[in-house]
């Protein structure tokens, strides 16, 4: 058959057709599931093991290793899932999307699917429009799963019958000998980018394969190289998340890279393994001579392959994570303080949405007592080093602007999901707790602000603090370094260690008034009365604000407890 525009306008429509249908069906899956899937994901523990079978069996389900790394990525990205977790959850996805293959092969290939395709649709269109969502999920799952074995069917329609002179371009891969596979995996990882979904990949391969258009041995090399490719939806997902959710997308890719690398080095012995599993327990012609026989051998090499890389790199996923950790390091200054566990501004599921707003008010509170050390260089700045002193002034206004940011955000995030009617006495009480340390964290940025009004003020009169007050004031800032410790634990235990943060805050009082009783006998000294008076105004103006910031970091803890 010729192989013109239309043909091959109707072979991207029938890929597209799959596509759709896969998309459809997977989506309709995942609203059935509705919240059990996001459910399963969040309890995940550190069981690396664990990990892997919560991989498996959510894509197993929702049919797509995709969404399953996707929401992996989210989950990761709201501070659900730490690293470790989503690694080995990414290894099961893995796993999973090989049952994509067999039901390809079994159904689209073995049994006449697209026959059954139109009384599907039939059942499952008056079920689109019920007044039930739930039924309509099931609808749209039920024609989605239609239309992907009728786009598999005019797939395997559509693609021509080459003659040997026309897939002569095969032997001129073949000449690249212990190569060529490797220049295969090459095209698989290509096709799989452009049509952006490795089952859509793996069906086309294995059409070709059943039509006798590719052999079996190249066939499998493009599925080596599907898998690398599947990894660019995870990665693009990542683009706009955080540190963590961009460091669990490269880990997708490192452990598929390193599987399709020791698997090229063993890759003819691996081929006659497949053949001889095939032929002797799946009783299946011979794949390298029968194209009948291939879509079966081919989803065991798939199967095969998945599940020993699984087996093999579990065993290094601290490895893993250490060698993301170093390709994606911490982002610093500036760049830290934009909103990472609920930057989209949707919760994941309600329960989940409240660990996302804590973890993003306990990342702001690690932020803020940071500013102790900024805080500390912009009042040890000499006099005439006015560069040095903009520069930590400007970042404490900017940590002022984006605590309000978050604030503001945390506030509006939170009342969407107070609005929720399922949510339990505890969990309201947990909404408003967060709420309040929100506000907590924000009215320490606007003291931070106004210390810095206070610096330029003074510096503008010339009006400089003694070394005995730089001193003190260092000293008064251990000591609130000290409350922000305490703050800290409490933001990362669940029991809140009250006593311990109401004892930070009596030291930090402690130590303003000692501070100033001090202070008023070294100015009773001085001879100079005008400048006695500038220092005395600007030095108490900043330990009166060293004392609020210890009032609200000991109200962060309260607010946390629940205590009014």
């Amino acid at each position: 058959m010729e192989f013109g525009i239309f043909e091959f306008l109707q072979l991207i429509g029938s890929l597209g057709l799959f596509i759709y249908g896969m998309k459809i069906m997977s989506e309709g899956i995942q609203n059935v599931a509705g919240d059990k899937m996001r459910s399963i994901l969040s309890a995940m523990t550190s069981n690396r093991v664990a990990g892997v079978f919560t991989g498996f069996l959510i894509t197993t389900i929702i049919q797509s290793s995709s969404a399953t790394t996707v929401m992996v990525v989210s989950f990761v990205n709201a501070g659900l899932l730490s690293l470790t977790q989503s690694i080995g959850v990414i290894m099961g996805a893995n796993v999973g999307t090989t049952v994509t293959a067999w039901i390809i092969s079994i159904l689209g290939f073995k049994v006449k699917m697209a026959k059954l395709a139109m009384p599907i649709i039939a059942v499952a269109f008056p079920m689109m429009f019920a007044n039930s969502k739930k039924t309509k999920d099931w609808g749209n799952t039920l024609v989605g799963f239609a239309l992907l074995f009728i786009g598999l069917q005019e797939l395997k329609n559509s693609v021509p019958e080459l003659s040997h002179e026309q897939l002569s371009f095969l032997e001129s891969f073949g000449a690249l000998g212990v190569f060529a596979p490797a220049a295969f995996v090459v095209v698989g990882t290509l096709i799989t980018i452009i049509v952006q979904s490795s089952s859509a990949a793996m069906a086309l391969t294995l059409v070709l394969c059943n039509q006798g258009v590719i052999p079996f041995d190249v066939a499998a090399a493009m599925v080596l190289g599907e898998n690398i490719g599947t990894t660019i939806t995870a990665n693009l997902a990542a683009i706009v998340g955080n540190t963590n959710a961009k460091r669990s997308a490269r880990a997708h890719l490192i452990f598929n890279v390193t599987g399709v690398f020791w698997m090229l080095l063993i890759y003819p012995f691996f081929l006659k393994l497949i053949v001889y599993i095939a032929t002797n327990y799946f009783g299946t012609g011979d794949p390298m001579t029968d194209p009948e026989a291939v879509p079966v051998a081919l989803s065991i090499f798939h199967t095969t392959f998945n599940i020993l890389n699984t087996f093999i790199m579990v065993f290094f996923v601290h490895q893993i994570r250490d060698i993301v950790i170093k390709m994606v390091p911490e982002k610093e200054d500036e760049d830290e303080y934009s909103l990472e566990f609920i930057s989209d501004g949707r919760p994941i599921a309600n329960e989940a949405g409240v660990e996302q707003a804590k973890n993003e008010i306990k990342r702001f509170g690690k932020i803020a007592a940071k500013q102790t050390n900024t805080c500390r260089a912009m009042l040890s700045t000499s006099s005439d080093n006015k560069k040095d002193r903009k520069k930590y002034t400007s970042k404490l206004r900017k940590f002022e602007e984006n605590s309000d940011r978050m604030h503001h955000e945390v506030t509006i995030f939170l009342s969407k999901i107070s609005k929720d009617q399922s949510l339990s006495s505890s969990q309201i009480t947990e909404v408003n707790n967060l709420l309040r340390a929100a506000h907590e964290i924000e009215r320490i940025g606007d003291i931070y602000k106004g210390m810095t009004f206070t610096i330029e003020k003074r510096y503008d009169e010339k009006i400089w603090l003694s070394q005995e007050q730089a001193k003190d004031l260092d000293d008064f800032l251990n000591i609130v370094d000290e409350a922000f410790e305490v703050m800290m634990k409490n933001l990362d235990s669940k029991n809140v260690d009250l006593d311990s943060a109401i004892s930070a805050e009596k030291k930090v009082n402690a130590k303003r008034k000692e501070l100033r009783r001090e202070h008023l006998q070294r100015s009773n000294e001085l001879q100079n009365a005008d400048t006695t008076a500038g220092q005395m105004l600007a030095y108490n103006d900043l330990l009166a604000s060293m004392e609020r910031i210890g009032d609200h970091i000991l109200n962060i803890s309260e607010a946390l407890a629940g205590v009014a």
